[in-house]
């Protein structure tokens, strides 16, 4: 039974040890070889294991305390500033920036809207209240507005109207104003000569 080429059939002109090609020297098996007995041993692999996952639990466990108590000494050293020392904490001077505008706003409308549609004291002491608007306004109507008297009858004024053939005559009151305008600085409650 053939077993593959051997050592005497390779070319005699090669030098010892070389072969023509790389699978050359895998094709025979030298007398005397065998393959290595001995096999890995599984538990030492198994301790190693054992021991890496206890040493990994132990030392997270380690750092978790050690990082605790450098917290608490933080806390414990950290020195306030001089001017905090023994005053409550204040806010900072208005304005002041508005965490929730939205909701502030609605709270202000509710609060101004109650004001408005709501009985209430404006002053106590005084015994100044507020009423609602509705209410306000079917008493203004019901007791009527204060007018202002009127200067002349209608019979009388047309009694003064003149015809178009006749000029009109001035009263005083209208001779002394008449070169006279309204000043602008009083917005119109004083007057002023005009200029000419």
């Amino acid at each position: 039974m053939a077993h593959g080429p051997s050592y005497q059939s390779l070319p005699a002109s090669l030098p010892p040890g070389h072969h023509p090609s790389a699978e050359d020297e895998y094709l025979v098996q030298p007398p005397q070889s065998a393959h290595e007995h001995s096999d890995a041993n599984v538990w030492i692999i198994v301790k190693f294991g054992l021991w890496l996952a206890i040493s990994a639990v132990v030392i997270s466990v380690g750092m978790g305390f050690l990082f605790g108590l450098f917290v608490k000494q933080g806390e414990e050293t950290n020195p306030q500033f001089p001017l905090a020392v023994g005053q409550e904490q204040r806010l900072p001077a208005a304005p002041r920036l508005q965490q929730f505008p939205g909701n502030e706003f609605y709270q202000f409308r509710q609060h101004e809207e109650a004001i408005l549609q709501e009985y209430g004291y404006v002053n106590k002491d005084a015994g100044v209240v507020r009423m609602p608007i509705a209410e306000a306004m079917r008493r203004v109507l019901e007791s009527g507005l204060p007018a202002r008297a009127q200067s002349a009858s209608p019979k009388a004024t047309a009694d003064k109207q003149t015809t178009p053939d006749q000029p009109a005559q001035a009263t005083p009151q209208q001779t002394e104003t008449l070169g006279l305008m309204p000043a602008d600085s009083s917005a119109g409650r004083t007057m002023e000569r005009r200029r000419q």
